[in-house]
């Protein structure tokens, strides 16, 4: 019996183990929301909201859990046109929706504009649909916005970062509408599953990178 080779089998495993299955956007139904006033997200306890995508929400949702001054993040969906989202209909791409988090936290510990730095700092911003091995219109790059203040914000450190890297930076900036919060399963998934594969070879990874360019900014372990 012939042996498969490790890197075919390692390969396998990305596309069955990774957060995504590969669904394209429809043009014709996708609904743009660009030209929408932005809607507030109110206050809880003294902890601000604010909402990123970035690929798979797993890996988002760790990586800004470690930010000092973030109390929780939630992983979910926003950007589309759809009422009432799931895991699996935002995978066929039709959808309009891309993975997203929800972030509360302190503005008196961090600032919003840190939070984008966080956003572009943990990413390759220059990837279009996707990060690493997830592709697709659900796993676009978007920073949304609440008001003009924050869209100020992100558009001058975009240009900044697009500047600075002589590319074209893929992040939509779009005017925040609704978060819809992801299935139960997918709540602090990568604290909970240290020992998947996508996990191991993706997520922490890419934690790692972040915390390691941005030391100052991780929370202390206990």
């Amino acid at each position: 019996m012939k042996k498969i080779p490790y890197i075919i089998v390692l390969t396998t495993c990305f596309l069955l183990m990774s957060c995504q299955s590969n669904g394209q956007s429809s043009k014709n139904e996708k609904k743009s929301t660009q030209n929408l006033d932005p809607i507030q997200a109110p206050s809880v306890d003294g902890l601000e909201r604010a909402y990123f995508a970035s690929g798979c929400f797993w890996c988002v949702e760790a990586i800004y859990e470690s930010v000092k001054g973030v109390k929780e993040s939630i992983s979910g969906y926003a950007g589309g046109h759809t009422q009432n989202p799931t895991y699996e209909t935002s995978n066929t791409g039709r959808t309009g929706h891309a993975e997203a988090v929800e972030i509360y936290y302190n503005p008196n510990i961090v600032s919003f504009a840190t939070l984008v730095d966080v956003y572009f700092g943990s990413q390759n911003p220059t990837q279009v649909n996707g990060q690493g091995p997830d592709r697709g219109s659900q796993y676009r790059s978007i920073i949304f916005y609440q008001n003009e203040e924050q869209k100020k914000i992100i558009e001058e450190k975009k240009q900044a970062l697009s500047k600075k890297l002589n590319r074209k930076i893929a992040a939509e900036i779009l005017p925040f509408q609704k978060f819809w919060t992801g299935e139960d399963y997918h709540q602090d998934y990568e604290k909970r599953n240290p020992y998947n594969p996508y996990i191991r070879n993706v997520s922490i990874p890419r934690l790692k990178r972040f915390q390691k360019r941005f030391p100052e900014l991780i929370k202390a372990k206990h």
